[in-house]
């Protein structure tokens, strides 16, 4: 039997949006590794006793994942987990990951994502939306491009923004958004909109507003964002 990986999404922080799926593989494992976040978030399942749990950053993840693939003996489970839904914004890490376990030795269970949080939290179907991660390393022009196209056609966004610290250019959080669309002829002070910060935790705190007051502001890097130009529509319309 081969080495066995689950690649799980563990929801948007709070252990109540952690699917039962998701217990049964992190229960299941030897190894552990992921983000401190991510661990917090599945504390009270892990058994520290018996699994081995390992923490990374973005510049140790490959050392500790060649090392636990290596340390695996046949028959062994590990999992990684993910914060919100391992298929969104995920696809760099799981792209290796699969390189190195092998494609048909990766089980990939989905998760909670932030957007349909804010989704639910702001009443913006995400049927009627254009869904949107800058929390990429790519490149985002094609991303911006799509996002001043759905806004200009009247659409809804939710979004999660880009936070590079380390270099402003990258950068692309909330005040940049706001920025970007008053720049290519966006009336952002007609603009609704929602941010979500640390969604579903004991820390979750909301904005509501217009795009243009968010210039200027700072957001967590846990945050989503909603421009809501949404238009109610009931089955008595059709």
């Amino acid at each position: 039997m081969a080495r066995k990986l689950f690649v799980v999404g563990v929801g948007p922080g709070s252990p109540k949006y952690l699917t039962d799926a998701a217990k049964e593989a992190i229960k299941k494992s030897r190894y552990i590794v992921g983000y401190s976040y991510t661990l917090s978030t599945i504390e009270g399942v892990i058994n520290r006793s018996q699994q081995e749990i390992h923490k990374v950053t973005m510049n140790t993840q490959e050392t500790v994942y060649q090392d636990i693939y290596g340390k695996m003996k046949d028959g062994d489970y590990c999992t990684v987990p993910f914060t919100g839904d391992v298929n969104f914004s995920e696809s760099e890490v799981v792209d290796r990951l699969l390189q190195i376990f092998g494609e048909g030795n990766v089980e990939i269970i989905p998760g909670i994502s932030s957007i349909q949080v804010a989704a639910a939290r702001s009443h913006v179907p995400i049927d009627k939306a254009l869904v949107v991660t800058f929390h990429v390393t790519g490149d985002i022009e094609q991303k911006k491009a799509d996002l001043l196209e759905a806004v200009k056609k009247g659409m809804s966004v939710i979004l999660l923004p880009r936070p590079w610290p380390r270099d402003p250019a990258k950068h692309f959080m909330q005040s940049e958004i706001a920025k970007f669309l008053r720049g290519n002829d966006v009336d952002t002070s007609k603009l609704k909109a929602w941010v979500f910060e640390h969604l579903t935790t004991d820390r979750e705190s909301s904005f509501r507003g217009m795009v243009s007051d968010l210039e200027g502001k700072e957001f967590s890097d846990l945050s989503a964002m909603v421009i809501d130009q949404s238009k109610p529509q009931t089955y008595l319309d059709f």
